[in-house]
């Protein structure tokens, strides 16, 4: 009897450490297993002391902690200085221009069946998590900090963007030259061999505006150039008070944006294909095409009417090309159509020349209350939002102008600089009372003169050019910066109240955005990024603010700055990352001193060293 118990319990013990074994196997596959699948090229890319677990904010196990709020990921590893990041590897050379969103490789090994008549192949595509590379993007070998505004509307080194198949390419139309070791933009484009200035100028003249000034005194001030080429419309614009929102695809002419962006001058990377742009309704004074070969007359006219949702009441279409001028027969058929069309859609013939016609928007919904019962496009449901942008499809239909509009008989606001302080109309719609808007100016007018106060002993006058306001809220970060040289682009994240509207009437530019994602821009974009609790929204969606890290140091320019304002949690685990990332700390401040509450926001001031591939790196992924 007492062998049998003794046998019984010797197995009761064999089992018991066989299942012990058994999970903690387990868990060591769960906690660690990325590290050993090499085909992964997300979180392989990774050298930590430890696991990447409680860095990553996607995982089931965290999204329980979230569940309690008291907890924040962030501070999980609080105080244990075995967590911090040794190394990022470098992506391999051949990945210095990725745009992880807007990578064809990645179409092609998912095999997505896409529509290329509909360019759906030029649309976001992004990796899963475990198809994300979560490596350094490396500049060109020879990289050079860029020449600095003004000059760079003209110049760019060719080092910073070894493609020169487009002064090639291009040769006969002007946009770009080769010179030694820079590339030079001497202003011309497919329709405007002498200059964009000259072509501005005849827009204006055609027009009647005073001047010759396409501003038409301040009351034409936001553009959106689609197929801009290299941009050079938009850059000259700028000297007319007049900022333009450039947009092309990543397409066989793939680093137009990247010369745009390079050069000083607002841009993005897009495509009219299926999903509505970026943008809220009514954006634009003025959308113009020169020579942009896009089929406007496909699917029911659905891309001249996206077109007409982001134009303001009474704004204009300049569209330059064959069509509006040439008689063989093929190009006066696509004429005959056109009109037609657009005649339905209410548009008017503001003035035609040359190569040119500007049609114009109606003012008021009369129109489309007068056509014929059953006249196509038809007006938009009245469900629709005109506004609702991410992720949403194109539809074929007319967006009447919102009963306030109608009363106004325009978009009610003032000309341009007023605008950019003035409360414009459709605060209305998001509940903004105007002193609401007052305050929220005063509030980002004192932080942005602190930040500059700050960073005026690290920066000169031309150090910063291209700006990302990463949440923008209502623009007054950047409203704040006008007396600058600079540009922002303002970012509203694309589930939080829409106030791009509110951005683009006080004359601004921006986009819609999910920072779960990478955004639509090359490497080495932006002089400055500020984030404003950017990291602590993301931890409440369940992003990786690890993921967020990188791809906020793909889009920084070397020696550019970012400027964190967030909880102090936050601040600290970007910390321990900044060796990893070759980024080094300019400053902490309190952001509002006096406040010593936990979740007070804290003011990280941070610098992106310069380095080449190469130099004391790991080896690339």
């Amino acid at each position: 009897m007492m062998k049998g118990r003794a046998d019984a319990t010797q197995k009761k013990r064999l089992i018991t450490s066989l299942s012990v074994v058994v999970v903690f196997v387990i868990f060591l596959f769960l906690y660690y297993g990325p590290f050993f699948d090499g085909e992964q090229h997300g979180q392989s890319a990774h050298e930590f002391t430890r696991a990447i677990l409680p860095f990553g904010l996607g995982g089931d196990e965290n999204a329980e902690m979230r569940a309690d709020d008291s907890i924040s990921v962030f501070s999980l590893d609080e105080g244990d200085d075995a967590l911090v990041t040794k190394s990022f590897p470098v992506c391999d050379d051949r990945h210095s221009e990725l745009i992880p969103c807007l990578d064809r490789n990645l179409i092609y090994q998912m095999r997505l069946k896409l529509d290329l008549s509909l360019m759906e192949h030029y649309e976001r595509h992004c990796p899963q998590p475990e198809r994300r590379f979560n490596c350094l993007v490396p500049p060109p070998p020879d990289y050079k900090i860029p020449i600095k505004w003004p000059k760079s509307r003209d110049e760019v080194w060719k080092a910073n963007i070894p493609h020169t198949h487009l002064a090639h390419e291009k040769s006969d139309q002007n946009w770009m030259v080769v010179k030694g070791d820079k590339i030079e933009f001497p202003g011309g484009g497919t329709h405007f061999h002498y200059g964009a200035d000259k072509y501005i100028a005849l827009l204006a003249n055609m027009l009647n505006f005073t001047d010759n000034n396409l501003n038409n005194e301040g009351k034409l001030r936001t553009v959106f150039d689609v197929g801009c080429g290299v941009a050079s419309f938009g850059g000259y614009l700028l000297s007319s008070d007049i900022i333009a929102m450039s947009l092309a695809p990543n397409d066989v002419h793939q680093n137009q944006i990247q010369f745009a962006l390079e050069r000083g001058i607002p841009a993005y990377l897009g495509v009219l294909g299926t999903q509505r742009l970026p943008y809220p309704s009514r954006s634009f004074e003025l959308a113009h095409c020169s020579r942009c070969r896009i089929d406007w007359l496909q699917r029911d006219g659905i891309l001249l009417l996206e077109l007409d949702r982001l134009l303001r009441p009474g704004g204009y279409f300049a569209y330059s090309s064959p069509e509006a001028y040439a008689q063989d027969e093929e190009d006066l058929r696509i004429w005959r159509e056109m009109s037609t069309l657009v005649e339905r859609m209410c548009w008017k013939i503001a003035a035609k020349k040359n190569q040119t016609v500007i049609w114009v928007k109606p003012l008021t919904n009369d129109c489309y209350m007068e056509r014929e019962p059953g006249t196509q496009p038809p007006l938009c449901r009245s469900d629709d939002d005109p506004d609702a942008v991410w992720g949403v499809p194109m539809e074929a239909c007319i967006t009447p102008y919102s009963q306030q509009m109608q009363r106004a008989r325009g978009s009610g606001l003032v000309p341009w600089p007023a605008r950019l302080t003035s409360p414009p109309p459709r605060l209305a719609d998001l509940d903004i009372t105007h002193e609401m808007f007052g305050k929220d100016m005063d509030t980002w007018q004192r932080r942005v003169d602190s930040y500059w106060n700050l960073l005026t002993s690290k920066i000169r006058p031309d150090t910063i050019r291209n700006i990302m306001d990463m949440k923008a809220n209502l623009g007054s970060f950047a409203a704040g910066l006008r007396d600058k040289p600079v540009w922002v682009m303002n970012v509203v994240p694309e589930d939080g109240p829409n106030t791009l509207k509110i951005i683009y009437d006080r004359g601004l530019i921006g986009s819609i955005h999910d920072w779960c994602e990478a955004y639509s821009t090359y490497p080495r974009t932006y002089d400055l990024l500020h984030a404003w609790t950017v990291f602590s929204d993301i931890e409440k969606k369940g992003c990786s603010a690890e993921d967020l890290l990188l791809e906020m140091d793909r889009i920084l320019r070397p020696n550019g700055y970012i400027i964190v304002r967030d909880r102090r949690v936050v601040v600290d685990f970007i910390k321990k990352h900044l060796t990893a990332l070759h980024w080094e700390s300019v400053m902490v401040v309190e952001a509002e001193p006096g406040m010593e509450s936990d979740e007070a926001d804290t003011v990280f001031i941070i610098q992106k060293k310069m380095w080449l591939p190469g130099e004391n790196h790991k080896d690339s992924v």
